[in-house]
């Protein structure tokens, strides 16, 4: 779905990616293949266990900021305005 937003004239501006996904790819597989059709992806990792390597050093990754579960509506709406005021 990203692919397809990027090369269309409606890409996403930002992603939010879970670290762990059972069954699944999780956040940080997911970035490694963003980053390859997309260097600028602008993307959050999200995750429950905030004391994971990942989410202490998350711009060696790629993402461009963290936000640890649970979070509130006010939590969501900072971390989003600031990742996307900022440039990468």
């Amino acid at each position: 779905m990203y692919k397809q937003a990027f090369i269309s004239e409606n890409p996403y501006d930002l992603v939010i990616l879970d670290l762990t996904v059972p069954d699944g790819m999780g956040g940080l597989e997911t970035i490694q293949e963003l980053l390859k059709f997309d260097s600028k992806v602008k993307a959050i990792i999200s995750s429950g266990y905030s004391n994971d390597p990942i989410m202490a050093n998350y711009k060696d990754h790629g993402f461009c900021g963290t936000i640890s579960k649970p979070y509130t509506k006010a939590d969501i709406s900072e971390k989003l305005n600031k990742v996307l005021r900022e440039k990468y």
